[in-house]
């Protein structure tokens, strides 16, 4: 074919690419060398692309991100007020207790953590010089007993006296005179029985006195409950609190049995407040608790001291302390749970990123969702329209690679 359509003439190989020839009705082509040249290219190329992305595709295929997941179920929500500062663990009967008059401390009977009865004594000063003086009104208060006795009984005998003067003097036997000297007499008589009868009461007011000094040396406990400090010893002295200068106290008592929250809530909050509504209460020493109460008061007034931080305070009476000791002074926080609503669809408080949006494990990318909330608290948060039931929300959040996208995959589910 190629001899006919180029007359005759002679082509060399090296010229062209290819060449035909047609030899009984058969048409064969021969390649030149710079064709095979460009074709084994082609195929090098295409198998080094087909190896990249079989690579790409297995080994140096990214691996999805693990993340937490939660799935949107339904449950309980609350909604919640927290104090803006840390509560603090109170007894309603508490005293810091000194006693009134200084002394040297010759007996404590009880020591840090006893349980004491009402007035049990729990201090006892020296009183040698408080009993003296007892001693000594007592024998007054006898002396002026005395006394009386015989201002009486002389009382008694004029009083005697007077009446048979009164007789002689009805029947003239005796002068005018007489009778009225023999009654001036008895007048006397009289009054000094009731001199005496006054000195016997005020003797034994004395005693009163003496016996009420003696009993001040003595410290005992106003109401049933444990001895939370002892801050003497036998042996050492106390000193009586002077005149707008308080000494710090030598016991101090408490009833673990009228424990309760005093707590700090923020004035924001207070209009929402009310007594009765229920609370729980979490404190440092039992972690893994919490402890059920009622607001059983709320101050009517807001804490201005800082003016950047005002506060309304509110007392909680606990509810289910059972077999748990709560120590007065121990920090405590409190939740007042405002309203609830059961089985609506919730999600973990947690999952809420900014924008009031979450991230949804999508098959095998993240999906950032928009979300309309309900009621919410630290633990839950009501949705009202965005989820699904069943939706997959993630709750590692603290990652920068998780993001809206990104390629992950569930390291833990928990059904709700």
């Amino acid at each position: 074919m190629l001899s006919g359509c180029l007359g005759g003439s002679k082509i060399g190989w090296n010229a062209i690419s290819a060449a035909s020839v047609t030899v009984q009705g058969w048409t064969y082509t021969r390649w030149g060398a710079p064709m095979n040249k460009w074709l084994k290219r082609f195929l090098v190329v295409a198998v080094l692309v087909a190896v990249v992305l079989a690579l790409k595709l297995t080994i140096f295929k990214p691996q999805p991100i693990e993340v937490e997941v939660r799935t949107v179920g339904r449950g309980l929500v609350e909604e919640t007020v927290t104090n803006s500062r840390a509560g603090t663990v109170r007894a309603h009967r508490r005293a810091k207790l000194s006693p009134e008059y200084g002394g040297m401390v010759v007996e404590l009977p009880f020591h840090e953590g006893d349980r004491v009865a009402a007035g049990d004594t729990l201090l006892r000063l020296d009183d040698s010089l408080q009993r003296a003086r007892l001693k000594l009104a007592e024998e007054d208060l006898q002396a002026s007993r005395a006394q009386r006795q015989q201002s009486c009984l002389v009382a008694e005998r004029a009083g005697r006296e007077l009446e048979r003067t009164r007789r002689l003097a009805d029947e003239s036997i005796v002068s005018t005179d007489l009778l009225d000297e023999i009654d001036s007499r008895k007048r006397e008589a009289d009054a000094a029985c009731a001199a005496a009868g006054a000195n016997v009461d005020r003797a034994a007011a004395a005693v009163a006195v003496a016996h009420t000094e003696v009993e001040k040396t003595i410290v005992r406990a106003p109401f049933p409950g444990l001895v939370a400090e002892v801050a003497t010893e036998v042996g050492e002295w106390t000193t009586p609190s002077p005149p707008a200068l308080p000494v710090p106290p030598v016991i101090d008592v408490l009833d673990p049995d009228s424990i309760y929250i005093s707590a700090p809530m923020d004035e924001v909050d207070s209009a929402r407040i009310r007594a009765g509504q229920p609370t729980r209460v979490t404190v440092d020493s039992h972690r893994d608790r919490y402890f059920d109460g009622t607001v059983s008061r709320v101050a009517p007034y807001v804490l201005d001291i800082e003016a950047q931080n005002r506060t309304v305070e509110i007392e909680v009476e606990l509810t289910d302390l059972e077999d748990a000791l709560l120590l007065p002074g121990t920090s405590a926080d409190v939740e007042v749970i405002l309203s609830t609503r059961q089985e609506v669809l919730r999600i973990p408080t947690s999952s809420l990123i900014e924008g009031g949006k979450v991230l949804v494990l999508d098959g095998e990318r993240l999906a950032e969702r928009p979300v309309e909330l309900g009621l919410r608290n630290w633990d839950f948060a009501e949705i009202l329209d965005g989820l699904s039931e069943g939706d997959l929300v993630v709750t590692s959040l603290d990652r920068q690679e998780v993001e809206d996208g990104a390629l992950a995959a569930a390291a833990t589910e928990t059904a709700e």
